[in-house]
């Protein structure tokens, strides 16, 4: 997938969070880096029309993303997001959670959207954990089943807000293994991580944002090994001070 930014900015309540980002280039699987604060989730929201910018113009495969509403309703749905809590329903069972989206957002007949989910959950080890709720569910299960949910629909690109943050070391390494295996499938996708780890080893594409500009971006493994900018250097040395 194409994707330009032509001076994006935004604002909130006059305060710059995004300061002229432009980008051009074509997406498979981009690692979004950097400092907090530094306007990553922003950018990930603005690019999928959960947030609209202060300025400037996004365009996917040439096409601008919409400003109207209901323009904006479509270009949400194809896409697939899943956020740092997973956002799931918790009054659903796991399977509901997965269905539900396709039959009240995408038209899906209840028979084939409970094909879909069950294919799915047991695709991603947790066939039988189908009827379970997400309160009986562990913080790796229930980001498997918040994935499993974004890809039903076959979107065409999997937009992730630090998907592991709030999560154990053991399901962290579960959640970015499943990452890896779609990315190996195919699946394209944005993640903004604080998992260096996986942005070098599983992403082909890295972008680094620091204080609402984006400072760096090129080949995951490029980025890594001859950071250019003062600023990538100075925050890839202060990780890799306490990594061993």
């Amino acid at each position: 997938m194409r994707i330009e930014m032509r001076g994006v900015e935004k604002n909130f309540d006059g305060v710059p969070v995004l300061k002229g980002i432009d980008f051009s280039g074509d997406v498979t699987t981009l690692a979004v880096i950097g400092p907090s604060g530094g306007g990553k989730s922003t950018l990930l929201r603005i690019l999928g029309g959960l947030l609209q910018p202060t300025a400037g113009e996004i365009l996917l495969d040439g096409e601008e993303v919409p400003h109207d509403e209901q323009g904006l309703v479509r270009y949400r749905s194809s896409l697939g997001f899943v956020f740092q809590d997973g956002g799931l329903f918790h009054h659903l069972s796991a399977r509901e959670n997965v269905a539900l989206p396709l039959r009240a957002v995408h038209g899906m007949g209840e028979d084939e959207a409970r094909l879909r989910a069950d294919e799915l959950l047991r695709r991603f080890g947790l066939g039988e954990e189908a009827d379970k709720y997400p309160a009986q569910l562990s913080g790796g299960q229930r980001q498997r089943v918040a994935i499993a949910r974004a890809v039903a629909p076959r979107p065409k690109m999997l937009l992730l807000d630090e998907p592991t943050s709030a999560l154990d070391p053991e399901y962290t390494c579960e959640v970015l293994d499943l990452l890896r295996s779609l990315k190996d499938e195919g699946t394209r996708f944005i993640a903004v991580t604080h998992e260096m780890g996986f942005a070098r080893r599983a992403c082909d594409e890295v972008a680094f944002l620091c204080g609402g500009r984006l400072v760096e971006h090129g080949p995951s493994e490029r980025v890594f090994a001859d950071p250019r900018t003062p600023e990538l250097q100075h925050f890839l040395g202060r990780l890799l001070e306490w990594s061993a």
